[in-house]
């Protein structure tokens, strides 16, 4: 998904915003890429992300570029996957999590394979997120822990206009909790890849 208008970055598009040299979006290309289980790859943007579409079809010609109405999130993801024509099961994953590699994305896949229900969401407790000094925006109460979601999201496909009942999957991974939303975030990003988190 890279559709937004990022406006809390300030920057422009955030997909194309560099981080050691690299766009952001090309982090979590390569993870799906090298992950084990990962299919076809689309991108999903809009028409306020056109640097986005023309960074992908100038540089990744195996990805296919879906341009969605711009309406909402979920409305693009919906749109994006009836137009991809996905069948069985697809995971969802946002542009700005520069930190998540291909072990994660295995990892995510192999959880799905053992849930009862349709869909997984992704989640990493609230104390790792104040651990590496970071302060997310959404948060959930669930179970009677304080979690906050990822952006990595696994839906089955053929019932995509319903809501699906889902496995909340609580990783406690510094580098899932790392997404992109503003140039403090970006700046936290660069430290910790400094500091050799991979």
């Amino acid at each position: 998904m890279a559709g937004g208008l990022a406006q809390r970055m300030g920057r422009g598009e955030k997909s194309c915003i560099e981080l050691n040299g690299r766009p952001l979006i090309s982090y979590i290309i390569a993870a799906l890429q090298e992950a084990e289980g990962i299919g076809k790859i689309h991108v999903s943007v809009t028409q306020a992300t056109p640097e986005t579409k023309k960074l992908i079809e100038s540089n990744y010609p195996e990805i296919r570029v879906i341009e969605a109405a711009e309406g909402n999130y979920v409305g693009d993801m919906i749109y994006s996957i009836k137009t991809a024509k996905f069948v069985g099961p697809a995971i969802i994953v946002m542009c700005d999590l520069p930190l998540v590699r291909s072990d994660i994305i295995e990892d995510v896949l192999k959880k799905y394979e053992t849930c009862d229900e349709p869909a997984m969401s992704v989640y990493v407790p609230i104390a790792l997120c104040k651990k590496i000094g970071i302060r997310p925006d959404t948060v959930f109460h669930k179970n009677t822990k304080l979690i906050v979601p990822t952006g990595i999201n696994i839906l089955d496909t053929s019932d995509i206009d319903n809501e699906q009942p889902d496995y909340n999957y609580i990783v406690d991974d510094p580098r899932l909790a790392m997404n992109v939303n503003t140039p403090e975030d970006l700046e936290k990003c660069l430290q910790l890849l400094t500091e050799g988190i991979e």
